[in-house]
């Protein structure tokens, strides 16, 4: 199982809305507004990094309103 945490820019205004779509994605734990060079955090699981790289790109990143995301996998040292 892989977990990483999803750091999104929006349009501005929309941070509410988007943070409120992903959170109906499947594989996402959160999704929360924040404030500074982010606008939305989400905490997401998959059971690869390929599977963890679809969900980003082809699911989260379809949100209207996104106009740039960071995806931090997170290790175990």
């Amino acid at each position: 199982m892989v977990s990483a945490y999803i750091l999104v820019q929006t349009d501005v205004g929309r941070a509410s809305s988007v943070a409120e779509a992903i959170r109906g994605i499947s594989g996402v734990t959160t999704s929360d507004d924040v404030t500074g060079p982010y606008d939305v955090i989400v905490h997401a699981h998959a059971r690869s990094m390929d599977e963890l790289g679809r969900l980003v790109m082809a699911q989260i990143q379809a949100v209207d309103g996104i106009t740039r995301t960071l995806t931090c996998p997170v290790v175990h040292v």
